[in-house]
């Protein structure tokens, strides 16, 4: 006999959980699978993260130290990709907005076509299982590197991306540096998308999104510190795509039982309830709705319900589901 979602939380059942339909608008390709789907691979243990890391300075150095001279290669990053798709047709994600760096070029001789093609092969395989979603990731630093932004306008005119994700130390670049990039991304039809109040202050998230003409904001979390600019978001409908243990290991916020995500979600802010970097954070989109629940952030029917205008929203907007050129 099946369980419905909110029996699922309240008794436990993180096999229940898993098999209910849900979203994941959070994802990086190059970190999204477990961990020890890696090890597995590799054919031996990697070192575990430290539960809490200094920000995004401490997240880096360990990809940097212990992930990325094991797997920044085609065929790491290629296993990572199928690997992760995997993983979130196993925990019930029916829709997987997946962002793929614009600097995964280095390990294509024959550029954006080539991993185009990779893109392609993915989204045929799995487009009977789930709702594969392409994104191009554009980190701040690249901004500053002409050849990186040549290669993310034309990554824009590959008609393979159905979004896009501004990343990395806020510091890198002013949004102002990437606002032509965004204007063509909006102009083919592509969502956008940008990480910023993972650490900043509240007008930092407004004003991202009014120079950029975001939809969507990847954690968005210092919103909650002003009640003008949760009105703000609220009437503006600007989902805020949230990863609650990723907020809690980087030291954005102590812990799970204060995440600010129930303040934004009472006043009114849409919210999503996503991954972020598996291979570091290693919790499923299930299992952070279990951790909310179990936290006391949330009642079981507030998370069913959160869960249910993921996907109805996620769904809705900007439904471009990608069709191969015959």
């Amino acid at each position: 006999m099946s369980i419905d979602f909110i029996e699922a939380l309240s008794t436990d059942n993180l096999t229940a959980i898993s098999a209910a339909p849900k979203t994941d608008v959070h994802c990086h390709s190059f970190l999204s699978t477990r961990r020890e789907k890696a090890e597995n691979w590799l054919g031996y243990p990697l070192i575990k993260p430290p539960f809490k890391m200094k920000g995004l300075e401490g997240m880096h150095a360990y990809i940097g130290e212990v992930l990325a001279p094991h797997l920044d290669h085609r065929e790491g990053f290629e296993f990572i990709a199928a690997s992760a798709i995997n993983d979130a047709i196993q925990d019930g994600v029916v829709i997987l907005e997946m962002s793929f760096d614009i600097r995964l070029l280095k390990f294509y001789l024959g550029g954006g076509t080539e991993l185009r093609s990779f893109i392609e092969a993915l989204v045929e395989q799995y487009r009977e299982k789930i709702d594969l979603r392409p994104e191009l990731g554009f980190a701040r630093e690249c901004a500053n590197d002409p050849k990186w932004m040549k290669s993310a306008y034309e990554a824009i005119e590959l008609d393979i991306f159905q979004s896009i994700d501004l990343y990395s130390h806020q510091e890198a670049c002013a949004p102002e540096a990437v606002q032509s990039l965004y204007t063509n991304a909006r102009a083919v039809g592509m969502k956008l998308k940008a990480h910023v109040g993972e650490f900043g202050g509240a007008e930092e998230v407004r004003q991202t999104v009014e120079i950029l003409d975001l939809d969507e904001v990847q954690h968005g979390i210092a919103a909650a510190e002003s009640v003008e600019i949760m009105q703000w978001l609220s009437e503006n409908q600007i989902q805020l795509n949230v990863c609650p243990t990723s907020n809690v290991m980087l030291g954005g916020i102590p812990d799970l039982a204060s995440h600010p995500i129930r303040i934004l979600f009472d006043h009114g802010v849409p919210v999503t309830i996503n991954t972020d970097d598996l291979m570091i954070f290693g919790q499923s989109v299930s299992e952070e709705y279990r951790n909310l629940y179990q936290a006391g952030v949330f009642s079981a029917d507030e998370l069913d319900n959160i869960r249910l205008a993921s996907l109805a929203t996620v769904g809705a907007r900007f439904p471009r589901p990608y069709i191969k050129e015959k």
